[in-house]
């Protein structure tokens, strides 16, 4: 239960984090959105951003071996790094239209599956 709840947390808070970091490249579009100043964004993007401290901190501490969790932190620190990825993939895809996949992706996240396989590997 810890490990799935752990990566659930994870999701959401990438899902934030994307948003914050990304969102305001499309959010320009928006009528109310397109004069805003940068202090402006940024303080958007930070409110967006306590979002993803909400259920990044709690999936860590779940997470973590220390507090009784079923992770290392290499191996917290590779889940969360895919997990965020995968997140930005989705979010480029279905919020800015002009992204593609393209061969060199897939082979670079084929590398990045590799890499979470030799890093639980024991």
């Amino acid at each position: 239960m810890k490990p799935l709840l752990t990566i659930l947390l994870l999701l959401l808070s990438n899902s934030f984090m994307t948003l914050a970091w990304y969102g305001h490249l499309k959010f320009r579009e928006m009528n109310w959105f397109e004069n805003m100043s940068i202090a402006g964004v940024i303080a958007i993007s930070w409110g967006i951003a306590f979002f993803e401290y909400c259920f990044q901190i709690p999936a860590n501490r779940l997470g973590y071996k220390e507090f009784g969790g079923p992770f290392s932190l290499v191996e917290l620190k590779v889940i969360q790094e895919v997990i965020t990825l995968m997140v930005f993939v989705l979010f480029s895809l279905v919020f800015f239209n002009n992204e593609t996949l393209k061969m060199n992706h897939f082979i670079g996240f084929i590398f990045l599956v590799l890499a979470v396989y030799f890093m639980f590997k024991k």
